[in-house]
């Protein structure tokens, strides 16, 4: 039990993820989150306002089990499958976090300051997200997919447009949290 409740090293989970892309290729399925958000829309009746949204979503609604099972396993694995130990991060980062007024560093794996209930309550974290939510959903469509779309499907796939991408994406991450984000906070 203790082997389940400790995080798997990436020797167990690196194979577990490629035996899904292989079945998934041989399938003939692409994997990603943010096309979820796609089908969602078109079957709430966004193709009335948009041709975008004007696709066959029922080829797609085996993706959002998808989601629904992300969000039950997220569940099982954070309520019944962990041992509640802090997050494992170097000590320096932690110091340079609670600098910057993150002060559950190294204890929660979302910082409290912006994914907390209180954090609804503070009009700069509410801003914050909503710039964030945008900037991601708007980034998500214009490359054509999400992280896990690009980085797990299609670089599996061996899509140059994927290896740009995810180049792209780690050049926006440092970025962020290089250049933005002392600014930000």
């Amino acid at each position: 039990m203790e082997m389940i409740l400790e995080p798997w090293p990436w020797y167990v989970a690196g194979p577990l993820i490629a035996l899904v892309m292989f079945l998934l290729i041989f399938m003939g399925k692409k994997f990603g989150m943010s096309s979820n958000l796609e089908t969602m829309c078109t079957i709430c009746g966004a193709g009335k306002k948009s041709d975008y949204f004007n696709v066959d979503w029922k080829a797609s609604r085996w993706n959002l089990l998808v989601i629904l099972g992300a969000a039950i396993g997220g569940f099982i694995g954070a309520h019944l499958l962990s041992n509640g130990n802090a997050v494992n991060i170097s000590e320096e980062t932690v110091l340079n976090l609670q600098e910057l007024g993150f002060l559950s560093a190294g204890e929660a794996y979302l910082p409290e300051r912006l994914f907390s209930l209180e954090a609804l309550g503070n009009f700069e974290s509410v801003i914050i997200l909503l710039m964030g939510g945008v900037l991601i959903g708007f980034g998500a469509r214009y490359a054509a997919g999400c992280t896990s779309g690009h980085a797990i499907s299609g670089l599996s796939n061996l899509q140059l447009p994927s290896l740009i991408a995810v180049i792209g994406f780690f050049i926006g991450g440092l970025v962020m949290v290089h250049l933005l984000f002392p600014i930000i906070f």
